[in-house]
């Protein structure tokens, strides 16, 4: 199986920083595509960043400039460094991976638990 564990969350005072890590374990042949969605309470999910294999990143028009997603492919890892936090960013964050365990499966999403950021004095 493939397991997506993030870590990094917690509570932090408005215009403080915080990183993000989620690391992909397990059966693994190829991770395609990575990146981060939130959801904050009564909202749907949203995309934050994504980030290909080759380094290109892709970010959700109002959260340019204070997220930034990196990777190490090397150890299966996808980081969102976040700067200035304010109170609507408060949610729960969620990674994804876009993968094959196999070189004949199909790629397929794989999601983590999701943790929980809360931006408040």
């Amino acid at each position: 199986q493939v397991q997506l564990v993030e870590s990094g969350g917690g509570l932090v005072q408005p215009g403080g920083s915080l990183r993000l890590s989620c690391a992909a374990s397990g059966i693994i042949f190829k991770i395609n595509g990575m990146g981060w969605y939130r959801q904050a309470p009564g909202k749907q999910r949203e995309l934050v960043a994504g980030i290909t294999s080759n380094g290109n990143t892709n970010y959700a028009e109002p959260l340019k400039g204070r997220f930034t997603i990196s990777r190490d492919n090397a150890k299966n890892t996808v980081y969102l460094q976040i700067t200035d936090l304010k109170p609507e960013d408060t949610a729960v964050y969620y990674c994804y991976a876009n993968l094959k365990r196999y070189p004949i499966e199909y790629d397929r999403d794989y999601w983590g638990q999701g943790t929980q950021v809360t931006v408040s004095s």
